[in-house]
Parts: structure tokens; sequence; C-alpha cells
């Protein structure tokens, strides 16, 4: 079985969360299974690893399970992209719209240096609204942004169309 077949058959629909109509895609079930995490992480690593990339943000919180990691065997700092009101020295933020709702996030000021080359890592793309918010606040520091990377992609929602401004080098494992 595939990488890909593998995660498929891995990722757990729940329907009606977090609101009626939504059927979530719950990632949670990969991190009961350390050989298929470890692949992705191997597959990860393999993908990017000659990129030119000098720095990975993960989005919170799921984009902190492959993000950290990805960085650490990428040998390059990584950056915490977090909700309002949870970090704790000087930050930017941006506001940005949900596939459900709104939210605010940040990042500190000092994450992300002039030019530098910024993979963005999430769990999953739907409409694109946090990653495109994480892009903003990497460009306002004078980040560069070189690529998105996602595990999943719920490409009916067409959230890639808000990234391709900032980089057209958008990958993700599973598509639906």
């Amino acid at each position: 079985m595939t990488l890909i077949e593998r995660i498929e058959n891995t990722i757990r629909d729940v329907q009606d969360f977090p609101k009626p109509g939504i059927v979530f895609k719950d990632i949670s079930t990969i991190m009961l299974d350390p050989v298929l995490s470890n692949d992705i992480l191997d597959h990860l690593v393999e993908k990017h690893q000659n990129s030119g990339i000098e720095l990975v943000a993960g989005l919170e919180s799921r984009g902190f399970l492959f993000g950290y990691p990805l960085a650490m065997k990428l040998g390059v700092p990584f950056v915490l992209i977090r909700k309002q009101g949870k970090l704790p020295y000087h930050k930017i933020s941006h506001s940005y719209d949900l596939e459900y709702g709104s939210s605010v996030i940040e990042m500190h000021i000092d994450a992300v240096k002039e030019g530098q080359k910024v993979l963005i890592h999430d769990d999953l793309l739907a409409t694109g609204g946090s990653a495109q918010a994480a892009a903003e606040l990497i460009s306002k520091c004078g980040g560069r942004v070189v690529g998105f990377d996602f595990l999943v992609s719920l490409d009916f929602l067409n959230g890639e169309e808000k990234l391709k401004s900032y980089s057209d080098n958008i990958t993700n494992l599973v598509a639906y």
C-alpha cells in the first residue's frame, strides 16, 4: 500500500464537526500510528531537503505536529504561528476568515528575518484563510514564502487560489 493510501485509510471523517454540515478530516488517528507518522515525516524531509528552505512556520496547533520535526530534520528554525493571546513576547497579528468563522493569528516580531525563505506547514488546506494569514505575517516581517505544505487538501474549497500570489509551490499528500 502506498503512503497516500495508508494516510487515506487512517484519517477519520467526523460528521457535523465543528458545526452541522461540516465533515471534519481528523488526523489525530495518524498520531496513533508511529510507523505511519515516521513515514510521513521521512517523505516530507525527502521532499523539502534540497529546496533551500531556511525556516519552517507551523500553524497552531496541528501544523506543529509535523512542522517542528520537519524543521529539526532539515536543520532549520521553526516558527510558531499561534492564536491570538498565546505568545508572550512582542508580536504582530493578522485577522482572517475561516470556513466557519473568523480568527486572529500572531507571530513573534523577531521570528522571521528579512529575506528568509519560509515554508508554511499545516495539517489541512480548506479555504486557505489561515495559510494566507500566515503568509501575511511572514511578509510583514520581510520573509519570503517559498512554499506551502499540507497533509490534506480539501480541493473543492479552492483554498489554493488564495495562496498562489505568495507561492506556486503548494503541496499536499492527500486531496479530497
